[in-house]
């Protein structure tokens, strides 16, 4: 009986909340309009949006997609150092308080909680980026209220954050899905010719999957076999011949003589 027991399950989903506190990073979420001598820029719901639709093509074999992933991995990691220097800045600043004086959390009263909805970890990885980019700012902010540092440090170290936040989805906002798969470079499809004309090559070590993303999907793709010059099937015609004549040659060998058993 208990071998007949079906178990139905569904698919794992976990309910996602990311809590700002500052106006600072609910408009990085939100993104920049276009304005006189600025571009649209997609804030970090549209990074989301574009890090699922890069995964997505990346399990489907889009060898540009696994180059797309390395390079959003590198830009966040940049991204990240940026921060971690502005965070040691404002610690340096806060850390000359009177140790008579205790400095509470600098917390907004009503933040804004954002419902979060996401299937890639480049995704996850930014949303923290943004976690600390808020917090940042609330320090920066109680700095500055407590006569630490002025309000053009203030502002320029703001800026940087932000700056650098945005210089990631702006990288993010130029990815185009390439619409083939590694076979198609394989066989050298019309599709395939067409994408290295429209995006470029793909570099080799991407192309044969040597090189990915620590948060790429498996590759399914088996690569597949060149096939054979004039002189490597002779070769390979030679090498039957070779091992049918020794295979003949130890019959021989092995045939008893006569009288023997």
């Amino acid at each position: 009986m208990a071998g007949e027991i079906q178990l139905n399950l569904g698919a794992l989903r976990s309910s996602m909340q990311l809590t700002l506190h500052t106006h600072h990073a609910s408009r990085i979420w939100h993104g920049r309009d276009a304005s006189e001598g600025r571009a649209t820029i997609i804030g970090l719901n549209g990074f989301i949006s574009v890090m699922n639709k890069m995964k997505r093509n990346a399990e489907l074999d889009d060898p540009y997609a696994d180059a797309w992933m390395l390079r959003i991995e590198d830009k966040l990691a940049d991204t990240k150092q940026c921060l971690l220097t502005l965070r040691a800045q404002v610690d340096q600043a806060l850390s000359e308080v009177p140790n008579t004086l205790s400095l509470g959390e600098n917390l907004n009263v009503q933040p804004v909680v954002l419902p979060l909805f996401i299937n890639a970890q480049l995704g996850f990885i930014a949303v923290y980026l943004l976690a600390d980019y808020d917090d940042l700012a609330r320090r920066l902010i109680l700095a500055h209220h407590t006569a630490l540092i002025d309000r053009k440090t203030l502002e320029r170290w703001l800026n940087e954050g932000a700056h650098a936040l945005r210089s990631l989805f702006s990288l993010a906002q130029q990815y185009k899905p390439s619409g083939v798969k590694r076979a198609d470079y394989e066989l050298s499809s019309s599709a395939a010719l067409k994408a290295r004309e429209r995006f470029g090559d793909v570099p080799t070590d991407v192309l044969d999957g040597s090189r990915r993303s620590r948060f790429a999907p498996p590759l399914t793709h088996q690569p597949l076999q060149p096939p054979m010059a004039n002189e490597d099937i002779a070769v390979h015609k030679q090498d039957i011949v070779t091992d049918a004549g020794t295979r003949n040659d130890d019959r021989s060998e092995a045939t008893p003589a006569e009288g023997e058993c």
